[in-house]
């Protein structure tokens, strides 16, 4: 793990196309502004793990339950 230490309004750069400013700091929080491609995803660590777990969740649908939903999603098509 790299570390850094940064104080107010300074930044550091990942790569050439992302960039971290401290905005402020107060207590025990950092204030952090990010710059990046609309392509770049960025999430809190908590809200991915998240996003990670539901989309294994889902990926799990078993294949019958599936066939299940297509042959109701073709039955409504049809009426």
């Amino acid at each position: 793990m790299l570390v850094l230490t940064r104080k107010k309004d300074q930044a550091l750069l990942l790569g050439e196309n992302i960039k971290i400013t401290v905005l402020s700091i107060e207590g025990d929080k950092v204030k952090l502004g990010i710059e990046a491609p609309a392509s770049v995803g960025i999430y809190r660590q908590e809200i991915y793990e998240e996003i990670k777990k539901e989309n294994a969740e889902a990926a799990l649908i078993n294949k019958d339950a599936l066939q299940t939903i297509l042959q109701i999603v073709q039955t409504k098509k049809e009426n």
